[in-house]
């Protein structure tokens, strides 16, 4: 059981650190996609209600941090059982989150700022500036996660010799004597 809460912890750490580095590059994407949106301020609006407030950023950071870190922790679990090597699980893992969430774009007006941030709905900009950062998320908590919570290193063969049920050897070297 301490194994399986280690893992989570590992797990959520990593999501941690992915959301970070999604949050860290967002001014460069906005730039590169053309779309002024920033996730971390869209969170932060919701307890601030105003996207230039000065608070918005910061309590948003903190928000989209514990996001990631609970998106890690179920990750962890969860990654063992999937398919495929490991770094793209996490890629995998973002990518259907991402694929997941996007229609909850359409309803972005009904956020209490939401008239502050760009029309995500229907602008593929916007996707794509999504999609690159699910994907850096992915790719991301799958490397980290995979430091952190390493496969288990299976234990070594038994020496025959030494595994023999009786264990004094291998029993094909038992010499049996015939009555006569």
């Amino acid at each position: 059981m301490a194994a399986d809460r280690t893992r989570t912890l590992r797990g959520a750490l990593a999501g941690a650190v992915a959301a970070t580095v999604w949050a860290a590059q967002q001014p460069l994407d906005r730039r590169v996609f053309g779309v002024d949106f920033d996730d971390a301020t869209l969170l932060g609006s919701f307890v601030t209600r105003d996207r230039r407030s000065r608070a918005a950023l910061p309590i948003g950071l903190a928000m989209h941090a514990a996001n990631g870190a609970v998106f890690g922790a179920v990750y962890a679990r969860v990654a063992p059982t999937l398919p495929g090597p490991r770094p793209l699980r996490g890629v995998a893992a973002g990518l259907a989150e991402h694929l997941a969430t996007w229609p909850v774009t359409r309803f972005s007006g009904l956020h209490p700022a939401g008239g502050q941030f760009p029309q995500l709905w229907g602008s593929r900009a916007a996707f794509a500036q999504a999609t690159w950062r699910h994907l850096l998320f992915g790719a991301v908590l799958g490397a980290v996660e995979q430091r952190l919570n390493p496969d288990p290193v299976p234990p070594a063969p038994a020496d025959p010799e030494r595994a023999a049920g009786n264990g004094h050897g291998d029993p094909s070297h038992l010499v049996v004597v015939a009555p006569a």
